[in-house]
């Protein structure tokens, strides 16, 4: 029986680590893309490479499991999103 509750502590804790490091990645993601759109408003160039990077571990994560996927950015996708912002 200590054997099923160890397998299941043990299960437990790497899907909490695992949602741990997609967090963590959630959060740099986003902070990217934030940086992204700031520089394009301001109309200075900026890239999405480091944002595909970070959405690519993501992935990784999920196909491991239990965290969802995330869509690969491209700069039409941060221009669209800054026009459709500014025409609010």
């Amino acid at each position: 029986m200590s054997n099923v509750h160890e397998a299941i502590s043990q299960h437990s804790k790497k899907q909490h680590n695992h949602i741990q490091s997609f967090l963590k990645l959630e959060a740099k993601r986003e902070a990217l893309i934030e940086e992204a759109i700031q520089l394009c408003v301001q109309s200075l160039p900026f890239e999405v490479d480091a944002i595909n990077q970070v959405s690519k571990e993501m992935n990784r994560l999920a196909s491991e499991g239990i965290v969802p996927t995330r869509k690969m950015v491209t700069k039409q996708m941060v221009q669209e999103f800054v026009q459709r912002k500014n025409t609010k």
